[in-house]
């Protein structure tokens, strides 16, 4: 492993966040298209490899199955791909552009031609071949850290259903996290634990569930869909925790993803959730998949006034 100074490591995330910001992403359409991020990538993979199968495009894009489905059916919609049986597979389809596709690709191929050669264009005194060098190996290398992270999914699985002493392990996780926010004391870990008791015996009804994330016996992470408790086909995203010491490897995007997986199989026409203003990181999570913040209040229910936030999902 090469040693890598702090200053470095900032000098690269903070390139890295402004090179998601130059070329748009914050934006809900980018390369001068209607399209999402994912939708642009879906037609320049398809466009460079045709015949290209739904499970390949998954893993080039790093989608669930089931967000690749919706993609690729709006792509559909659209006019832009079409879906062929394979002849060698009878069961899996390829993907191709249609004529309309073909200019939509060569359209995003123009934008991104041009947005980088005017950016090489105006280095001054570098040389560009050394730059697309370094931009590749850096890319290689963060792909680099899949291996790793197949290996954490390994060492602490995601299961779903109830979990035995799954009501104390994801209480005391709640109170420890949230505890310096509400106040510490009984309280707080008394009304989750109420909540989840009364919860877990309806967890097996077909619009419940839970996924848990396991070291050995113990949970160590958590998030639930309660399909019941809010009616009018609105799911209620509950108790969403992970252990410290697990933050930031992904662990938690994947137990979210599980839980909207399992919400556009049953088409939730909107899915709830409420949360401690000041939680910033899960925040950032809920916005990144579709979540908005529809409602901000002060409440006294955990025995301190503190603001408490409500997000909401809808359907696409």
């Amino acid at each position: 492993m090469t040693a890598v100074s702090p200053s470095v490591v900032q000098t690269v995330r903070s390139a890295s966040r402004q090179l998601v910001r130059e070329f748009g992403f914050l934006d809900k359409a980018i390369a001068g298209t209607d399209l999402s991020g994912s939708g642009v990538h879906a037609i320049l993979e398809i466009g460079l490899t045709p015949g290209l199968t739904a499970k390949d495009l998954s893993a080039l894009l790093k989608l669930e199955k089931s967000t690749i489905s919706r993609l690729l059916k709006s792509l559909e919609r659209r006019g832009d791909i079409e879906q062929t049986r394979s002849v060698s597979d009878g069961r899996a389809f390829g993907l191709s552009l249609t004529e309309q596709g073909q200019a939509t690709y060569a359209a995003i191929d123009r934008f991104g031609n041009n947005q980088a050669h005017g950016a090489l264009s105006r280095l001054d005194g570098e040389n560009p071949e050394d730059v697309a060098k370094a931009m590749s190996l850096y890319a290689d290398a963060l792909k680099g850290s899949d291996a790793g992270n197949e290996a954490l999914r390994t060492k602490y699985p995601i299961v779903d259903g109830y979990q035995t002493g799954m009501i104390g392990d994801i209480a005391a996780m709640h109170a420890r996290t949230h505890g310096p926010i509400v106040g510490m004391g009984a309280r707080f870990e008394s009304v989750v634990s109420a909540a989840m008791a009364e919860f877990m015996p309806r967890i097996a009804n077909p619009l419940n569930n839970s996924w848990s994330v396991l070291d050995g016996s113990e949970v160590i992470g958590s998030i639930s869909i309660d399909g019941e408790h809010l009616g009018n086909n609105i799911a209620h995203l509950r108790w969403f925790i992970l252990s410290e010491r697990l933050r930031g490897k992904g662990l938690g995007k994947s137990l979210l993803k599980s839980a909207l997986d399992h919400c556009d199989r049953h088409a939730f026409r909107e899915i709830h959730l409420w949360t401690l203003k000041g939680l910033e990181a899960a925040r950032a999570l809920y916005e990144a998949n579709g979540f908005d913040l529809a409602e901000e209040y002060v409440g006294d229910q955990w025995g301190k006034a503190v603001t408490e936030q409500k997000f909401i999902r809808k359907l696409s």
